[in-house]
Formats: structure tokens, sequence, C-alpha cells
């Protein structure tokens, strides 16, 4: 009898993903009917993003071993009492490459100084070399596996890497801190701040005015991680001052960025439209399949969330 996988993850996202599903599913050697409808009581597995056509409660699905996020982060399910079920996030080669892409190309942006050479492009010969790499300290605050793989690619490029999480870890070439304490440490010392972190109650506003304090003058922040990391009026402060230099934000609190928020017009802030890490079909169905082939066959999922930790 084949598994029934309902996708429940928006109607506009069907067609960019039923192909890509169906072929990885026959890959893993999984028989199963990919629907996007079905009897909750026969449903065994459930690929999710918390939009469109989703199921708001998900107490009738008796029979479903496991929700499958099409997305790394899981804020916006993680907190519904009605899910029982185990619950995976999505790690695919697509997006962990996307964002160290994403990552690496605005922290050389910023480290060479392009965005001023840009401006400065009036005829005047400014010969003035940038800094090399290993003299630019850079702060990972989040080293799970974006933040792992962004931190490694940029130790590969010379910069010395300093990461930083809530729990003691321990990567080759990055020098690991955690705690109050050790996010004391390494913005105190950093000139690029990139930010990484699962959206949680602990991790909200982590950059604030006394945070964005501890920065060396005229430091530049990256977020690609969750738009509640910063408070943003601490941000639009510390830019005003100078204690802030630059901020590249590719998340907001509230997406798309309303058109009169001070951030779209700010000398120093650029905006990027949430593209850092894009969940993509032809690398991550791979992932859905493998989870459903492991959960019929009773072995340990992929990427399980910690409801606790929140991620």
């Amino acid at each position: 009898m084949n598994a029934v996988v309902l996708f429940a993850a928006g109607a506009t996202r069907w067609p960019h993903w039923e192909g890509p599903l169906r072929k990885a599913l026959a890959d893993a050697g999984v028989a199963a009917d990919l629907v996007t409808e079905a009897a909750p009581e026969r449903v065994d597995f459930i690929v999710y993003a918390p939009s469109g056509d989703t199921p708001p409660d998900f107490t009738p699905f008796t029979r479903c071993r496991a929700v499958l996020g099409l997305w790394a982060g899981v804020e916006r399910i993680v907190g519904n009492s009605t899910l029982t079920q185990p619950l995976c996030r999505m790690v695919d080669p697509g997006l962990t490459q996307g964002m160290v892409e994403y990552v690496t190309a605005h922290v050389l942006r910023l480290h060479l100084g392009i965005d001023a050479l840009l401006r400065a492009q009036d005829g005047r010969w400014n010969h003035e070399a940038p800094a090399l790499a290993g003299d630019r300290p850079i702060a990972m605050l989040g080293l799970g596996a974006l933040g792992a793989a962004c931190a490694q690619a940029l130790v590969g490029l010379g910069f010395p890497v300093m990461g930083w999480s809530r729990r003691r870890k321990d990567l080759p070439g990055i020098e690991c801190h955690h705690g109050r304490a050790g996010l004391k440490t390494v913005l105190k010392r950093a000139q690029i701040v990139v930010t990484l972190l699962p959206a949680t109650p602990q991790t909200e506003n982590l950059l604030n005015t006394e945070t964005l304090g501890w920065l060396p003058h005229g430091a530049a922040i990256i977020n690609p991680g969750r738009g509640n990391l910063i408070d943003d009026t601490a941000l639009l402060a510390a830019l005003a001052s100078g204690q802030v230099g630059q901020a590249t934000l590719d998340v907001f609190r509230v997406e798309p960025l309303p058109q009169g928020h001070p951030y779209w017009q700010h000398p120093k802030v650029t905006v990027t439209p949430h593209i850092a890490a894009e969940t993509r079909p032809a690398t991550a169905a791979a992932v859905i399949a493998e989870n459903i082939r492991r959960g019929l066959a009773g072995q340990p999922l992929l990427h399980q969330v910690d409801r606790q930790a929140g991620y």
C-alpha cells in the first residue's frame, strides 16, 4: 500500500514542487501517492510551508508520521499546540550554498569598501589598498548548519571568524564562544557581524542598544537570519551615531518591507528582498524523500526539531 504524502505548502508552490518530489520519491524507492488533498486520517506525511492552504489544525492527522517543512525556519509552526507529530526543518545543499554565496559576497563587499568606491567615481585617482582578510575579524552569530557553513567559507577566504551560539560548540578553524559573556567577547572584537540565528524568545532583539554598543565604532552588520534578531529602533539610532557603519538586511519583522520604512532610503542600509537562501525544489526534494523513506523504515529522521529549544 502506497504512503499518502500531502503537499500542504500552498497552491502556487505545487507546480514547482510536483515534478521534483515525484522524481525524488522514485529515486529513493518510495512508493507514495503525492496529493494536494486527502482525508486527514489517510495521510502518512505532510510536506509543509506556513502559508496558503496549509492545515491549521493537525489533530485530525492521526496517522501522520512526520511534518516535513520546506523552510529552514520553523518559528511559525513549532508553537502549534495541535502539532504532536515529529517536525523536521529543511536543510539541503542548495539552500546552504545560497546562504554561503550571499554571506561571502556581502562580507567581501563590505571588507573591500565596494560601496564607497562606487560612490567616489568622480574622476579622481585615490589609490588606497583595502586591508587583507586576516585583519578583518568576523562574528558569526549562530553556528547551526547555515552558520557553520558560512563561517567555514569565510575562514577559507582568510578571515578570522569568531562563532557564537547559545550552547557550547566546537568547530575546526572557528574560535567558538557561547552564552552572554561569549556574546560580549565576540561583539567587542568584530568588524563585521553576521546573524544566522533562529527566531526564538531567547534570540529576539539580541542586537539591541546595549549589545550594539559593544561593537567597535563603525562595525557593519549583515542579517540574513531572522528579522526579529535586531531591535530596529536601536539599529537606526546606532547608524545615526556612527556606532554601526553599515547594515545589510535581508529579513524583516514585516515582509515585504513596507514602502515607507526608513530602511529603504537610509544611506547606510542595503535592503535585499529575502533572497539569501531560497529552498530550491531541485535539491530540497531529495531531503523530503529521504525523510519519508526513513519514516517508513522506522529510522531516525533528518533535521528533527527540538520543540523545547524551538529549532
